[in-house]
């Protein structure tokens, strides 16, 4: 499977370069029918890219500030058996007899995180138009809530001796990181889970604008998400629940944002002309 590969810097030139065309583009819509779209699309494009360098930025920072990752890590395990939630080595233990699943597992937790986000804002883009502002607006706000909280970075279950967990990816020999501190993406930000983050995102606007009887589907996503990223020791269930409590706080600000903007783009109803004199003949 194809996987959006971009470092930090890449992807910052390719949104200047991009943010430059849609502006250019803009300028000279009215010569072209479809110059509009393309300007749009290009900005769209454009604003991704933005936020996908911010969000590597954001990891990098993060793998500068070691100290309290692994103590932070240890007191959500305290956390979560406090609250009785079942332990993530748990769900390991039922997948780790299956090497097949745990491949799939580690290949969905590498790829479909940036890829099903692309081919989501592009359908959107492409059949829900009305709706996309509003969409991409939710993403920003919610991935940058996620880096926010990120700047204090937090181990990942895989890297906490004596817990039992199994850095499954690394077993395999499927690990993206690679020595810590190293890799195409950071190894610090386990809280919150911006994979669980954007796969709620996904499956709520779909299931939100689309009318096919079929959209209910789209559940699987954020359940395979989460089984991917627990099974795999990636993330710990409250990296999760944090994401998700998110999504759920940054969903009414974007809708408010939406229907104000929304308003200002309604025409003012014109007043009624008054009735002309007839004219004598």
């Amino acid at each position: 499977m194809p996987h959006l590969h971009l470092t930090q810097d890449s992807a910052a030139l390719l949104a200047v370069i991009l943010g430059a065309v849609a502006v250019v583009l803009h300028l000279v819509r009215g010569r072209r029918r479809w110059l509009p779209f393309a300007a749009a699309a290009t900005r769209e494009t454009a604003i991704v890219l933005a936020l996908f360098a911010l969000w590597q930025l954001a990891g990098s920072l993060a793998l500068t500030k070691v100290t309290g990752a692994f103590d932070r890590a240890r007191e959500i395990v305290a956390v979560e058996r406090w609250l009785h939630i079942p332990s993530e080595v748990w769900v390991q233990h039922l997948v780790l007899p299956h090497p097949d699943l745990v491949r799939t597992l580690n290949v969905f937790y590498l790829y479909v995180h940036i890829n099903s986000i692309v081919i989501f804002l592009v359908w959107l883009f492409l059949r829900h138009r009305d709706a996309y502002p509003w969409a991409r607006d939710t993403l920003v706000l919610v991935t940058g809530s996620c880096l926010l909280v990120q700047m204090f970075p937090v181990a990942p279950p895989r890297m906490l001796q004596g817990y039992g967990f199994v850095d499954t990816a690394l077993v395999y020999h499927q690990s993206i990181y690679g020595p810590f501190g190293s890799g195409i993406a950071d190894q610090l930000s386990a809280m919150p889970s911006v994979h669980v983050a954007w796969a709620l995102l996904i499956a709520f606007v779909v299931l939100r604008v689309s009318p096919s009887r079929w959209r209910w589907l789209v559940l699987a996503h954020p359940v395979a998400t989460v089984l991917a990223v627990v099974a795999t020791a990636n993330h710990f269930w409250m990296d999760g629940i944090v994401a998700a409590a998110i999504l759920a706080l940054a969903v009414p600000v974007t809708l408010a944002i939406d229907r104000r903007r929304q308003a200002r783009r309604e025409p003012v109803l014109a007043a009624p002309r008054p009735l002309e004199e007839p004219v004598e003949v």
